[in-house]
C-alpha cells in the first residue's frame, strides 16, 4: 500500500506530507484548490513525463517521494524480476525535477522512466479524470479482457507474437522475391557481372594495408633517399661525425697514458666510434639498396586503385566487399532457381500460417471463456452501482487478416432499459454511466490483479443522487479490499472516508500555496457541510451532513 507522499515545490505545493491509511482515503476541497497536483505528483513520482510549468515558480528543483509497504507475495516476486527489492517491508520512489532534467530513484538508486512506470504498475492502479472515455475504442475492451485473463494468455501471447513476426517476415520476403522476379533476366545478367568483377580482383583481406604503406614509401623515394644521403654525410663523410669522433679517440688515447682516468672516457668513447661506425655501414648499405622501381611503383598504384574502386563501389573494407560477393551470389542462385524459390518460400508460409492459425485460435478460446467470466463480474457490480435492469455483454469478431493480437475483436454492448437490445457503449452510454462502467471494471480488474493500491481521480463525473450514494458504497467495498485513494465533489463519496484529505488555497506572502491536511471527524462533517451548501453553509446543512455521516458510519459497519 501506499504509505506516504511527500511533494516540494510541485506547482501550487510549497512543501507537502501526507501519510494514508488503509481502507478508502478521501481528497476533497474547492475546485482549483490543487487536488490534481496531488495524482499529477504521484504520476510524476511513477515516471510520467515531467513538464517544466510543474517546477513551482523561483525553485531551483521539485521533489516527490512516494513510500510504498509491500507484503503481497506476487509484488515481491514481480519486483525481484526487476531486481528491486524492499528494504524493511518498504520500497521508496522518487522524482527530482529541475529545469533541465528529471532524475528517478527506487530505493536511492538512480532508475529510467520506463523502470518506475513498470515498478509501479505492480504496486498501484491509477484512475485519470478521462480515462472511462478510453471504453469509447473497441480496442480498449480487448486490453481490458486481456488484462483479466492475464493468467492464462500472457505466455500465449508471447508466443502469438512470435509466430506473427515469423509470419510477416516470411510474407515480406515473398513480396521482393516476387518484385524481383519482374526484372529477373536483367538482374541476373548485372549480378554476374558484379561477382565476376569481385573474383577476378582476388582480394585478400589486409592486402590494401601492406600496398598502402609500400605506396607511400614509393611515393616518397627522393625526399627518403635525399635524407640518408645528408645523413650519411653528417656521420660518415669528410669532416663529418665519425671522423671527428676518431680524432678525438686518439687525442684522449694518448693523454690517458699520463693519467688512468681517462681510461674509461676513452672505453666509453670507443664504444661510441664503434656504433656510429656501424650505423654508417647499415646506412650506406640501405642507400644502395632502396633504388627506385618505377614498373613496382606503377603495379602498385594500379592494383590499389583497383581495391579503392571495389571498396568504394561496395563496402568500406575489402571484409566488406568479399561480404556483398558472398550476398549477391546468394541473390544470384535464388534467382537462377526462382520458380524452386518462391515455391520453398510458399511452403514456409503455409506453415507459418498454420501455426499462427493455430495459437490465434487458441488465444481466442481463452479469450471468450474469460469473456463469460468477466461479463458476469461487471454486471454484478454494475447492479450495485444503480445500473437496476443492466444487460452487459461482449461481442466478438474478427479482423481482415492476422495481427501481433491475434484475429480477435471485441467489443463490450449494453443495454440499460428493460426491452431494449444491447448496442456498444459508446453509442449509448452516458459519460456518468462510462464512468460507472470504468469503476466496475477497475475493482475487478484490481482483484485479479493483486494490486492493492487503487487511485480515482474524480470518479464522480456526471453522476449524483441515488446513483452518487451507491457508488459510494461500492467504493467502501473496494476499500475493504484495498487501498483506495480517491479524489471527490460528491459528500456521498466523502462521507464514506476512512481518513478524509482536505486540500485548500492560501496566499501567503504574496505567493498562493496549496496545503493538505487530515481532518478529524468534527472537522470531516464540516467539509461535507461545504460540500453540501456550496455558498452559504446553514444550520440545517450541517444537520443535513452530520446525518449524512452518521448514515456512511453505519452502512460501513454493516460490510464489516
Amino acid at each position: 500500500m501506499l504509505v506516504s507522499l511527500h511533494v516540494k515545490n510541485l506547482a501550487l505545493m510549497e512543501e507537502a506530507e501526507v501519510e494514508f491509511g488503509d481502507g478508502l482515503n478521501i481528497l476533497s476541497g474547492e475546485t482549483g484548490a490543487g487536488k490534481s497536483i496531488i495524482i499529477g505528483s504521484v504520476n510524476l513520482a511513477l515516471g510520467e513525463k515531467a513538464p517544466k510549468e510543474m517546477l513551482r515558480e523561483q525553485a531551483e528543483y521539485a521533489l516527490v517521494e512516494l513510500v510504498f509497504r509491500v507484503e503481497n507475495k506476487e509484488q515481491e516476486r514481480l519486483l525481484a524480476e526487476m531486481d528491486i527489492f524492499p528494504e524493511d517491508g518498504e520500497i521508496i520512489m522518487s522524482r527530482k525535477i529541475t529545469p533541465s532534467r528529471s532524475i528517478g530513484k527506487i530505493n536511492s538508486e538512480t532508475v529510467s522512466a520506463s523502470c518506475m512506470k513498470k515498478a509501479a504498475s505492480y504496486l498501484i492502479d491509477i484512475h485519470g479524470q478521462h480515462e472511462h472515455q478510453s471504453l469509447l475504442h473497441k480496442k480498449k475492451h480487448l486490453e481490458i479482457l486481456d488484462a483479466y485473463g492475464k493468467e492464462q494468455l500472457e505466455e500465449k501471447k508471447k508466443t502469438l507474437k512470435q509466430r506473427y513476426q515469423e509470419y510477416q517476415s516470411i510474407r515480406e520476403e515473398q513480396q521482393r522475391a516476387i518484385a524481383e522476379g519482374e526484372g529477373r533476366e536483367r538482374e541476373l545478367s548485372f549480378l554476374e557481372y558484379e561477382i565476376q568483377e569481385i573474383e577476378a580482383a582476388s582480394l585478400v583481406p589486409g592486402e590494401d594495408e601492406e600496398l598502402e604503406t609500400a605506396y607511400r614509401k614509393m611515393a616518397n623515394n627522393q625526399k627518403i633517399m635525399e635524407a640518408a644521403g645528408a645523413a650519411y654525410e653528417m656521420t660518415g663523410g669528410s669532416g663529418s661525425a665519425t671522423e671527428q669522433l676518431g680524432r678525438a679517440l686518439r687525442e684522449l688515447q694518448a693523454a690517458a697514458g699520463f693519467d688512468p682516468k681517462l681510461e674509461d672516457m676513452c672505453g666509453q668513447l670507443g664504444e661510441l666510434d664503434s656504433l656510429l661506425n656501424d650505423f654508417n655501414r647499415e646506412l650506406s648499405g640501405y642507400i644502395s639498396e632502396e633504388e627506385f622501381d618505377g614498373e613496382a611503383f606503377s603495379q602498385t598504384e594500379s592494383r590499389l586503385d583497383e581495391i579503392n574502386h571495389l571498396k568504394d563501389k561496395f563496402g568500406g573494407t575489402i571484409e566488406e566487399v568479399l561480404q556483398a560477393k558472398e550476398e549477391k551470389q546468394q541473390k544470384y542462385n535464388r534467382l537462377k532457381d526462382y520458380e524452386e524459390y518462391l515455391g520453398q518460400l510458399e511452403e514456409r508460409l503455409k506453415k507459418a500460417e498454420a501455426a499462427l492459425k493455430k495459437v490465434s485460435g487458441e488465444v481466442s478460446k481463452i479469450r471468450k471463456t474469460y469473456a463469460k467470466e468477466l461479463v458476469k463480474q461487471v454486471q454484478e457490480a454494475l447492479v450495485d452501482l444503480n445500473f437496476l435492469d443492466v444487460d452487459f455483454a461482449m461481442e466478438f469478431g474478427e479482423t481482415k487478416g492476422y495481427t501481433a493480437n491475434g484475429t480477435d475483436e471485441a467489443e463490450f454492448l449494453i443495454s440499460t432499459n428493460p426491452g431494449e437490445p444491447k448496442k456498444p457503449l459508446g453509442k449509448v452510454a452516458s459519460g456518468g454511466e462510462l464512468s460507472r462502467i470504468m469503476l466496475a471494471i477497475k475493482a475487478i480488474l484490481a482483484e485479479s490483479d493483486k494490486i492493492e493500491t487503487l487511485i480515482f481521480d474524480e470518479i464522480d463525473t456526471g453522476i449524483s443522487g441515488r446513483t452518487a450514494q451507491m457508488v459510494a458504497e461500492k467504493m467502501n467495498v473496494i476499500g475493504k479490499g484495498h487501498q483506495v485513494i480517491c479524489i471527490t465533489h460528491l459528500p456521498q463519496i466523502a462521507a464514506m472516508a476512512d481518513c478524509h484529505f482536505l486540500i485548500r488555497k492560501d496566499v501567503v506572502n504574496n505567493a498562493t500555496v496549496s496545503h493538505i491536511s487530515l481532518l478529524d471527524e468534527k472537522e470531516s462533517i464540516m467539509e461535507l457541510g461545504r460540500m453540501l451548501g456550496g455558498v452559504k453553509v446553514t444550520d440545517k446543512v450541517m444537520e443535513s451532513a452530520r446525518e449524512m455521516k452518521e448514515l456512511a458510519v453505519a452502512v460501513k459497519k454493516s460490510w464489516r
